[in-house]
């Protein structure tokens, strides 16, 4: 009777070793794909950070041409 109880609690732990197993491998496998998506979202920000500041710039610019223009009228 006792040879069948540590034998169902090696069966419980070799699957549970098997599972783990195949956990770790999964996350080892995923570990490359996960580094690229977060490189890939990285360049995305930066790209939209880029975007911001020129279009920051372009509206200052235009704000300036705007108010140049609107001088020289009252000048004139």
């Amino acid at each position: 009777m006792a040879d069948r109880t540590s034998n169902g609690n090696g069966y419980a732990r070799d699957s549970q070793n098997r599972i783990t197993a195949a956990t770790v491998t999964g996350m080892n496998a995923l570990k490359p794909v996960m580094h690229f998506q977060v490189s890939m979202l990285r360049m995305w920000a930066d790209n939209i950070e880029r975007f911001a500041g020129n279009y920051e710039k372009g509206v200052d610019q235009t704000a300036t041409a705007v108010e140049e223009q609107s001088n020289k009228e009252r000048a004139a």
